[in-house]
């Protein structure tokens, strides 16, 4: 018995790849998360007419945690179209007799709740029975976790299954001496890639159909935009993912190594995929999200989704995950050179 145990721990650690999974993976994601779900130094920005309010009301406001952005009679009154064309501002205060309060936010997130949490608590403070009415742009109060993170979630799961398929699938054919072989014809190498591409990539295509059209017709996730754009993102996000896969395996000698990579290649990309707004993150770390394929889907995805966004909205994200496509086929290509023998 301790025979056995001892030769386990010498596997283990002539293995360096496991011990970073057991040693230094967890420090990293949980600095990972402590850094992105953290105190945030991010203070929202409310609009508001201030001559139109009444001057108490004007003074508790300003004693609250957030910036003031003066607005006009017209701006207030546009407050919907302004806060489309104005990303800066988190929230619009609005007061009149008739009409009462209210609050107008782009969409439920943590930034509007933040700021109308503080607009509440300066209205609490001079009158606690004082009621505020709540508007959004775009979704409402009601709407589940679900229907606001669902697009997160269609992203997710393409990109994460399609990765372990395509990434297990290339080192086994590696190390089952399939691809060794292949090399030794005159096949090129880019004409490997592609066809593993190409291969993988009609399921990773169905995948993607199956999921969306579950997702709207029978889980009745609603979309506010042309369900085909959808499709054509997650289509390319899924292509990505293949390419990522085999990316992956050039770095790994069994699929156990491969799995050993999620956590420093796919959970990294979890937290930069929507379900934290960017600018909350500190220290800039929201930039990262520009190198990683998920948020350039999950972003399309949302935009299509949630605002209702054609090709002219979402081409750039589009463009983003073919770009990435493009550079991971360039670096397969490459790295298959190692493993042809003639």
């Amino acid at each position: 018995m301790m025979h056995l145990a001892r030769r386990v721990i010498r596997q283990t650690i002539n293995d360096k790849r496991s011990l970073m999974m057991i040693l230094v993976a967890p420090l990293l994601i949980l600095t990972l998360v402590y850094l992105l779900l953290g105190d945030s130094d991010y203070v929202p920005t409310v609009g508001m007419e201030k001559s139109a309010l009444p001057e108490p009301l004007v003074t508790a406001l300003e004693e609250q945690d957030f910036k003031i952005k003066n607005l006009s009679n017209e701006e207030v009154e546009e407050t919907k179209s302004y806060l489309k064309d104005h990303e800066n501002v988190d929230a619009i205060f609005s007061f009149s007799q008739n009409e009462g309060m209210e609050i107008t936010l782009y969409e439920p997130s943590t930034k509007g709740a933040s700021a109308a949490s503080e607009i509440q608590e300066a209205m609490t403070s001079l009158n606690p029975s004082a009621k505020v009415e709540m508007a959004y742009v775009y979704g409402d109060q009601e709407q589940s976790t679900f229907d606001s993170l669902g697009y997160v979630f269609l992203a997710l799961f393409s990109f994460f299954l399609v990765f372990i398929i395509s990434g297990m699938a290339l080192v086994r054919e590696r190390t089952g001496g399939t691809l060794e072989r292949l090399l030794m014809t005159p096949i090129k190498r880019g004409e490997v890639i592609l066809g593993y591409t190409i291969g993988y990539g009609i399921f990773a295509i169905v995948q993607a159909i199956l999921i969306v059209l579950y997702t709207v017709f029978v889980l009745q996730l609603s979309s506010a935009g042309n369900i085909g754009w959808i499709l054509l993102a997650m289509v390319l996000l899924a292509v990505t993912a293949v390419l990522f896969g085999a990316t992956i395996s050039v770095f790994a000698s069994s699929e156990l190594q491969v799995v050993q990579m999620i956590p420093f290649t796919i959970i990294p990309q979890v937290f930069f995929s929507g379900l934290i707004p960017l600018d909350l993150i500190p220290f800039g770390l929201g930039n990262l999200s520009y190198i990683m394929p998920i948020y350039y889907g999950a972003a399309a995805i949302k935009g299509v989704m949630v605002y209702g966004d054609g090709f002219l909205q979402i081409w750039p994200y589009l463009l983003g995950l073919l770009t990435f496509a493009l550079v991971l086929y360039v670096i397969n290509t490459r790295a298959l050179k190692k493993f042809r023998k003639l």
